[in-house]
C-alpha cells in the first residue's frame, strides 16, 4: 500500500478502500458534495469524536462556497480554515488507514491525487491513575496511560524545557504501533540516540503491543542475567532520568516507558529517597541491598550449613535443626526447592486469578499448604522460616524479582551439591555476568565497578540536596 498513490476519482478510491478493508463495518465513508465538488470523509469508528467532526469538521466545510477545482478547494480549507492542529497530508493508502486507525478523518475530493487528514481523537481510554507498581509516600501520585500522547504531555509539563525532544514513529508491520523516542538534547550523549535508533531500525516485528517486544532490540544479543534497561510507570521518575542523559521509549497502548541504559543501583532506589532525611534514605538503601542478598542466599547458605557444615553452628541450634529436619520424609534440597516452588505457583496464582476469587489464594496458601504443611511433618519449620525470610526479601526490591526467583533456585541447588564453595562459585559467576553487562557502551555496575568516587554521593549513601544541587550529573560520565 505503500507504493500505491491515491487516485484521482473518488468512486475509484472509495471503491479500492472498501477493497482493502474488506468492507469493515467500522470504516465509515461520508459522501457530500461542498464548494460544487463531491467528497467524502473517511473515518473509524469509535476512534474519532463524532461531536468534535460535526462541529469542527463538517459545519465548516459544508459551508464553503463555490470553486472552480479541487485544487482550489483544498488550496481553501489547508489556508483559510483552522480546522484542526494535526493535518497531515494522505498520498497513499498505508498513511490512510494508519491515519484513520489512529483516530484522524481523512477528506478526499473528486479529481485529487492527495487527501487532507485532521486530528480528532476520541476514542475511549483510561485516565491518569497512580501506579500500581511504584508506591511511594511523598511524591507524585500520577502514573502512565495507555495513551501514547497523554504520556507525552505528563512529561513535558514536568519538563517546559526546549531542549526536550519526542520524536514519533511507527513499528510493526501489521500494528504500526506509534512509539516516541524521548530525551534532552543537551544531556543525553548523541550516540547514544543514534544508536537506539539503528538498533529500533533493524527491528521487523508484525506487532508491538508492549515494551518486551522492543528491550531485546535496545539489549546486547549476549546472555545476561540482569537487563540493560529498565522500565518505570511514573512521570517523575523518567523525568529524573531523562535530566541524567538517558533515553527513553514510549510505546502506545502500555502504561510503561522503557529507560536505556539501566544501572543496578537504580533497583535500589526510589523517589521518596530525596523526600526523606539523608540519614534516613542511606538506612533504607543499605536495607534493601541486605534484603536482595537474604532473598538470594539465605535458603541456599541454610542448606549448605546443615548439610555439609554444621561445625559453624552452636550447639543449642544445631540441636533444634537436627530434632526438626529428622522428622522431615525428604531431603534438604527437595525441601528447600519444593517449598519455593509451592510460593512461586501461589505467587503466580494470585496474580492471574480475577479478583473477587483472589482472596481463595491466602486461604489456601496460609490454613493448607502452610499449617498442614508443617503439622504434618512435610516441611520442617526452620527450613519454612528461612525460606519466608528470603521470599520477604525480594518484595523489597520488585524490580530484580525475576532475577531472585531463577538464582534462588540455583544457590541452593549448588549449596546442595558443593556446599558454601557451590555457592562461591556461582556466586562468582553470577558477578562475572553482571559485571560484563552493559548497554550502549555504560556498564551496568557503575558507580561500583568500574569504581567512580564521583557516584557515590548517590549510590553507596544518599548526599544532602545542597551537594547534589551542584553535581551536574549525566550517565555520559559512566561510558566507556
Amino acid at each position: 500500500m505503500k507504493e500505491r498513490g491515491l487516485l484521482s476519482s473518488l468512486d475509484g478510491s472509495i471503491a479500492e478502500i472498501r477493497r482493502i478493508s474488506g468492507d469493515s463495518s467500522d470504516v465509515l465513508i461520508n459522501r457530500f458534495v461542498t464548494g460544487g465538488i463531491h467528497c467524502a470523509l473517511l473515518c473509524c469508528e469509535g476512534m474519532a469524536s463524532a461531536s468534535v467532526i460535526t462541529e469542527l469538521i463538517f459545519e465548516p466545510i459544508t459551508g464553503i462556497e463555490k470553486k472552480n477545482s479541487p485544487e482550489e478547494l483544498f488550496h481553501y480549507i489547508s489556508e483559510e480554515l483552522l480546522l484542526s492542529t494535526d493535518r497531515p497530508e494522505v498520498n497513499d493508502y498505508d498513511t490512510l488507514f494508519r491515519l484513520m486507525n489512529s483516530g484522524f478523518v481523512v477528506l478526499l475530493a473528486e479529481g485529487m491525487e492527495s487527501g487532507l487528514a485532521f486530528g480528532v481523537q476520541g476514542y475511549a481510554s483510561r485516565g491518569v491513575q497512580e501506579p500500581s507498581g511504584e508506591g511511594n509516600i511523598m511524591g507524585a501520585h500520577e502514573g502512565f496511560t495507555e495513551t501514547i500522547r497523554v504520556n507525552m504531555s505528563q512529561i513535558r509539563r514536568r519538563l517546559k524545557s526546549p531542549e526536550l525532544v519526542m520524536e514519533l514513529f511507527t513499528k510493526g508491520s501489521r500494528s504500526h504501533t506509534d512509539m516516541c523516542l524521548c530525551y534532552m538534547k543537551d544531556r543525553v550523549p548523541e550516540a547514544l540516540v543514534c544508536k537506539i535508533k539503528s538498533s529500533l531500525e533493524g527491528m521487523e516485528m508484525e506487532a508491538v503491543l508492549t515494551t518486551g517486544y522492543i528491550r531485546p532490540f535496545v539489549e546486547n544479543d549476549s546472555f545476561e542475567l540482569f537487563d540493560s534497561t529498565g522500565t518505570t510507570e511514573r512521570p517523575d521518575v523518567l523525568c529524573s532520568k531523562l535530566i541524567e542523559g538517558r533515553a527513553a521509549i514510549f510505546v502506545d497502548g502500555v502504561p510503561y516507558a522503557v529507560v536505556v541504559p539501566r544501572l543496578f543501583c537504580e533497583s535500589f532506589q526510589t523517589l521518596d529517597d530525596y523526600a526523606f532525611k539523608p540519614y534516613y534514605s542511606t538506612f533504607i538503601r543499605w536495607l534493601k541491598y541486605l534484603a536482595f542478598l537474604a532473598a538470594v542466599l539465605l535458603p541456599s547458605f541454610y542448606v549448605a550449613i546443615v548439610m555439609y557444615h554444621p561445625e559453624l553452628l552452636n550447639s543449642t541450634l544445631f540441636m533444634l535443626l537436627v530434632e526438626a529436619e529428622k522428622k522431615a520424609p525428604l531431603s534438604i534440597v527437595s525441601e528447600a526447592v519444593f517449598v519455593l516452588l509451592m510460593y512461586e505457583i501461589i505467587r503466580e496464582a494470585g496474580v492471574r486469578l480475577p479478583k473477587p476469587v483472589g482472596g481463595a489464594v491466602s486461604i489456601i496458601s496460609g490454613l493448607i499448604i502452610g499449617d498442614a504443611a508443617v503439622n504434618s511433618g512435610l516441611v520442617s519449620t526452620p527450613l519454612l522460616t528461612m525460606t519466608a525470610l528470603a521470599v520477604l526479601g525480594g518484595l523489597v526490591v520488585p524490580d530484580l524479582n525475576q532475577q531472585i526467583t531463577v538464582l534462588r533456585f540455583a544457590f541452593i541447588i549448588a549449596g546442595g551439591v558443593l556446599g558454601l564453595f557451590g555457592i562461591s562459585l556461582l556466586a562468582c559467576t553470577v558477578l562475572m555476568n553482571i559485571c560484563a553487562t552493559e548497554g550502549y557502551g555504560f556498564p551496568y555496575t557503575v558507580p561500583l565497578s568500574p569504581f567512580r568516587a564521583s557516584g557515590m554521593g548517590d549510590t553507596a549513601v544518599r548526599s544532602g540536596m545542597r551537594k547534589m544541587q551542584s553535581r551536574g550529573f549525566t550517565v555520559e560520565e559512566y561510558h566507556e
